[in-house]
């Protein structure tokens, strides 16, 4: 089994601990999820999708871990 690597109580570059990424539903929008799950977040809930006449809108909300474990014992 993998050790589990240490994740700080913060997230880095003074970023909010919860975070509502939104944006059209693209490869754009998709990187940057994947970029804050590289970071350390993780996916809080699940996505939402609307149409704005135009195009498809999604939002995606992440947390930091330390805020996951708070949440949990509560």
């Amino acid at each position: 089994m993998k050790p589990t690597p240490h994740t700080p109580t913060q997230p880095p570059d003074g970023l909010p601990t919860y975070r509502l990424l939104t944006g059209p539903d693209d490869a754009t929008f998709c990187r940057r999820v994947s970029e804050a799950l590289a970071l350390g977040y993780q996916l809080y809930g699940s996505p939402a999708a609307t149409f704005n006449g135009e195009k498809v809108i999604v939002a995606q909300a992440i947390i930091w871990p330390s805020v996951q474990q708070a949440l949990s014992q509560h």
